[in-house]
């Protein structure tokens, strides 16, 4: 019996895909973790990998196709004793003249009838999606004794919620408490025209996706900006001292990564900052994660730095530095990027000195940092020159008061103007 490999959902908010590229062809035998394809999900590309084994018989969707929806067959394997013979391509039939071709993503191939829960033998290998996996690590659920509801008996995230008897937002860091809006809903309210030379550049489904949420994020989130001016000639200087320190290791430290530790620490001294807004409830966080904004070739994303309030500075400048990597790479798998508790915006390096960041829903706070520079200040009864960066935290003003806010800002200022507590 030919096995059916479908659209798999990489993310929790995940509908449909675009099915960037293949890396098998026609008659191909591919084994269980082999890379079958790489997929565009609403956050950014990702390589899938088998589950089964098999002869590659049909390529059931063509490479660029977008909107395909979870759980569509994309790929037919022939199984041991099967027919191996590749089938007809019909990804692209012709359509007779004069009529126009019909597009392909109109007739998409039907899902298949998820086959029922298997439970993986003792000793085989648990099939589960990356989100499942997750989840079962956090809540201690055995992977092995969980009945799998997906296609094949793939254990999925309802699966391990029902062993554990807890909901995803107890589960996962970033629950989606408030439901966003769909992901087809339009970014602008007509199409836009012009007269003026200019080419057209397709959205991706992370541009797409990043327009969509950031007008939600606007319209939605009742913003409040506060704003306070932080002297770093002490952090300049701890830094200097730990990157001499850490040579030998290969580890270097950058300003982001202590402004990373103080925001994860200041979260922590004030809890009331470390919340999200879900309805009619207020999600308060037992750790810090923090998600930091990378400018990726697809569109900014923003890989997390897990607990970031028990890592050693080293710890976190090593994982951000390989973060950041894959994040250029669009190599981030969803545990990287989903989730977080607030996230940190840096701009300095471009020389900004000061901006307002839009806060990432279901987080209630981002922090904005600008670039170091020389300025005046006032040292008891004396002018003197120290180098001062400012930083602009955007709170969501549903959840956190601006009281609070302050509280939380004027921590972090403290943690940046004594480091030492940063590392002690």
């Amino acid at each position: 019996m030919a096995i059916d490999v479908t659209m798999p959902a990489l993310s929790p908010t995940m509908e449909v895909g675009t099915l960037a590229k293949w890396h098998v062809k026609l008659g191909q035998t591919v084994k269980s973790g082999d890379i079958i394809a790489e997929i565009e999900t609403d956050k950014a590309t990702m390589e899938v990998e088998a589950v089964d084994e098999g002869t590659v018989i049909e390529l059931a969707v063509p490479e660029g196709l977008e909107n395909v929806p979870v759980g569509t067959v994309i790929l037919r394997l022939a199984g041991e004793g099967d027919d191996a013979a590749p089938a007809p391509p019909k990804a692209a039939p012709a359509a007779p003249a004069p009529a126009p071709a019909p597009a392909v993503a109109a007739a998409p191939v039907a899902a298949p009838v998820p086959a029922p829960a298997v439970l993986a033998p003792a000793g085989d290998r648990v099939i589960a999606s990356p989100l499942a996996r997750r989840i079962a690590e956090m809540t201690g659920v055995d992977l092995a004794s969980i009945a799998g509801s997906g296609p094949r008996g793939r254990i999925v995230r309802a699966d391990v919620e029902a062993a554990s008897g807890k909901p995803v937002v107890a589960a996962a860091p970033a629950p989606v408490a408030a439901a966003p809006a769909p992901v087809a809903a339009p970014v602008a309210a007509a199409p836009v025209t012009s007269d003026i030379p200019h080419s057209v550049e397709k959205l991706g489904n992370v541009r797409k996706v990043i327009a969509r949420r950031l007008t939600e994020a606007k319209q939605s989130i009742p913003h409040i900006y506060l704003t306070l001016d932080v002297e770093l000639d002490a952090l300049l200087k701890l830094r200097g001292e730990l990157n001499k320190a850490l040579e030998a290791r290969g580890i270097k430290v950058s300003v982001n990564d202590l402004v990373i530790k103080a925001l994860a620490l200041g979260l922590r001294q004030v809890p009331k900052c470390n919340v999200s807004f879900a309805g009619d409830n207020l999600l308060v966080y037992d750790r810090a994660d923090i998600s930091v904004a990378v400018a990726a070739p697809s569109g900014l994303i923003t890989p997390i730095i897990v607990g970031a309030d028990g890592k050693a500075v080293s710890q976190i400048a090593s994982e951000m530095k390989a973060l950041a990597e894959k994040a250029r790479a669009g190599k981030l798998q969803p545990h990287e990027y989903q989730g977080g508790t607030a996230s940190l915006s840096n701009l300095g390096m471009f020389g900004i000195k000061q901006f307002e960041a839009v806060i990432n829903p279901p987080q209630a706070m981002i922090l904005a940092v600008g670039t170091g520079e020389k300025r005046p200040v006032v040292k008891g009864d004396a002018l003197a020159i120290a180098t001062v960066m400012t930083i602009t935290g955007s709170f969501d003003h549903r959840a956190i008061d601006g009281a609070d806010g302050a509280a939380l800002m004027s921590a972090v200022k403290a943690l940046i103007e004594n480091p030492l507590g940063l590392v002690a």
